[in-house]
Order: C-alpha cells, then structure tokens, then sequence
C-alpha cells in the first residue's frame, strides 16, 4: 500500500495501556501515511490506568512508529489531556521535531487552528476528578464486555454493537454534555478569531460549521481509537475525517514495523521519553 501525503493528522484518545486500545489498527493507520505534521491530540498514554503489567509490544510499537516519524523529519506535536495530564509538568519539552504542549495554534494555509485536547470544558474534570477516574474504569471495563459480546455477534452472523455510543445517544444529559463541549469551544475560538477549532476528550468525531451572534467557525473532533478508530486529515485545502475499514488494510504487515525501528538513534529517543516521560511520572 503506497503511503497518502498528507499536510496535517489529528488523532487522540488513543488510550495506550487499556484493553480497550486498538494499539494494532493504529499501528496500520500510521504505516499508511506520510503526513508533515502529526498531532497527537491528548489521552494518548492513559496514566490514569497505567500499569506495568499490561503494556502489549503492540503499545510500545506506537511509540517506536511516532518517533520514527520525528526521526525523519515529521513535526510532532503531542497536547496532553485528561488521562495523560502528568505530562503536563513537562509542558514545552522538545527533541528533534517532537514538541510536548498543553495546546497549540496552527497555520491552516491563510487560516489558524486552535487545538486542545478540551477537558478544560468538562466540570466533572474540573470538580469531580475522582469520579472521572472512576468512569474512566467503568468505561474500560464496558468496552472489554463489549469485545466478548460482539465475538459471539459475530459468530452468529449478526452486527457489532456499541455498549457506550448506546448510552450515550440514549441518555439525555450525556447529548446536553457533548452540545455543550461543542458549542463552548466554538464561541471561544469565535471571539479568539480563530477559523478551526479541533479537539478530542469526548471521543466523538465530527467536522461541522457552528454559526454564533458573533461569527462562525469549523469545529472538529479526531474521534479516538477505543470505538471510533477515526482521525483527522488535512491536504488539497480540505479537512476530511478518516474512518477506519479493517478490509482496507488486511494486507498491511505490521510485525515488519520491527525492522523500521532499527535505526540507533530512534531507539535511544524513544527510550529516553519513555523513561523521562512515563516511568518517572
């Protein structure tokens, strides 16, 4: 599979360190593409849920493929979030082209993005951090359910399901709370002049125009790789949201990953940031 150019990737929510993680998919989606920039939009590593004894090779071959990619060039840009917010005492580290911030404002051609992770907007965030804790295992522990159950979806020649994008479209304050997050960071980046606003947390993706008193702005959402297995892509002066179809990248190897890895100098890289970043967090 020849590798698409792209001029700027958004993906976040990744989750690494969770059984829910699609580290694998992630890993195919990766190898695909050939972008300038590549934002790692928050929640990538899961502190919250970290743990040394689940940390598949699938995980770490993320890293190794991301640092592979500043290794040749690639501007990365990783913005923490909600689960990854230890990292945040590290705000403004930089090696080669990999930055490590809170947010950042991009050139979108003549436009600017404002990007962020967004759970600044989310009161239980803000007030309530135990129980966002607390949901974050619950929903960990929904999304391995799910797997069984739609192992045996499948055997019976039925349709996956989706346990907590069911939940969340029936339950009345959880729309309210996506609305909202939405809306909020519209009006913000409207009064700010920003043309873009992108963020991730609420691991629903989206690209759409919202229209206010005071203006208008493009609001997108990279989705996540828990459910969603979905990203952000910018080229030809366009945004487009990438879908994730297992049957379109069945030929894509990703063991040779290894052999990609080799070079010394990424090696030492991504032991270094692992080691500054995650361990001694």
């Amino acid at each position: 599979m020849p590798k698409r150019e792209l001029e700027i990737v958004v993906i976040s929510d990744v989750h690494l360190g969770t059984f829910g993680c699609h580290a694998k998919e992630l890993l195919k989606y990766l190898k695909s593409i050939k972008p300038q920039t590549l934002i790692l939009n928050g929640d990538i590593i899961d502190i919250w849920q970290f743990s040394k004894s689940y940390w598949p090779e699938s995980h770490m071959k993320v890293l190794r493929k991301i640092m592979k990619m500043v290794s040749q060039g690639v501007n990365v840009y990783y913005l923490t979030g909600n689960h990854d917010e230890m990292l945040r005492k590290f705000a403004d580290f930089e090696l080669d082209s990999f930055r490590l911030m809170n947010k950042v404002v991009l050139p979108v051609g003549h436009e600017r993005a404002w990007i962020f992770h967004g759970d600044v907007f989310d009161i239980t965030m803000q007030h309530s951090k135990w129980l966002a804790k607390l949901g974050a295992v619950g929903y960990d522990s929904l999304i391995i359910l799910n797997t069984f159950v739609n192992y045996f979806l499948k055997l019976c020649g039925r349709e996956k399901m989706s346990f907590s994008k069911k939940i969340k479209s029936s339950v009345k304050n959880a729309v309210k709370f996506m609305n909202d997050f939405e809306m909020t960071a519209a009006e913000i980046a409207i009064e700010k002049g920003y043309e873009y606003v992108i963020c991730g947390h609420i691991h629903q993706p989206d690209i759409k125009e919202i229209k206010t008193e005071k203006g208008k702005v493009t609001y997108l959402n990279s989705g996540d790789w828990v459910e969603s297995l979905t990203a952000l892509e910018y080229s030809n002066k366009e945004w487009k949201l990438f879908q994730y179809n297992a049957e379109e990248f069945s030929n894509v190897d990703i063991d040779t990953i290894n052999e990609e890895n080799e070079d010394l100098n990424a090696k030492i890289d991504i032991t270094l940031l692992y080691n500054s970043l995650i361990v001694k967090s």
